[in-house]
């Protein structure tokens, strides 16, 4: 960030605001303070009869490679609005029974993940734009070796291990550190 959005016209600098306790870019001019928080990516983990929906990635990063269907919130929804409409964007696919499953944060990257364990209203899905491919999975169909995202694994790793028990508690977790493939 270079210059003020508000004003427009002033040059911005990084400091900590008086009263903050952490750099900020502020205008030298109308002093805003621009703020910069993590995102939100929110998505499911779509049942139906035991197999899991995953959605080969038409994008970067990680093209060609499998993913839950995921992606960043937007203003004006909720974070089981917009996992819902992931879901539908990227795998062409209605859920129902949302509920918040894993969240795990990825300070490295300035990023929260909120999963939610949902069922498919009917087993009904296609490649949306940002889909090569989608596809139902079992445990042992899943390309664990292919998978796009480290917590993508840790989210199918927690539902796996709950499966075995019958409980789906909510599982709030981190990943500290990029993880090399």
């Amino acid at each position: 960030m270079k210059f003020c959005s508000t004003c427009g016209s002033a040059r911005i600098e990084w400091k900590v605001p008086e009263g903050d306790n952490m750099p900020r870019y502020v205008c030298e001019d109308c002093q805003t303070i621009h703020y910069q928080n993590p995102k939100i990516v929110t998505g499911c983990l779509p049942e139906w009869e035991n197999k899991i929906l995953l959605c080969k990635r038409a994008i970067e990063p990680r093209y060609g490679l499998w993913t839950l269907p995921a992606g960043f919130m937007e203003n004006n929804e909720t974070i089981a609005q917009a996992a819902m409409r992931e879901t539908w964007e990227e795998a062409q696919a209605k859920v129902e029974n949302v509920q918040l499953y894993v969240v795990i944060s990825l300070p490295y990257i300035n990023q929260v993940y909120m999963m939610f364990k949902a069922s498919m209203s009917a087993p009904e899905f296609g490649a949306g734009v940002e889909s090569l491919e989608v596809d139902l999975f079992t445990e042992q169909q899943i390309p664990w070796d292919e998978l796009a995202f480290p917590v993508i694994k840790k989210t199918l790793e927690y539902y796996y291990a709950d499966r075995k028990t019958g409980q789906f508690p909510l599982h709030v977790s981190d990943i500290l550190h990029r993880v090399r493939r």
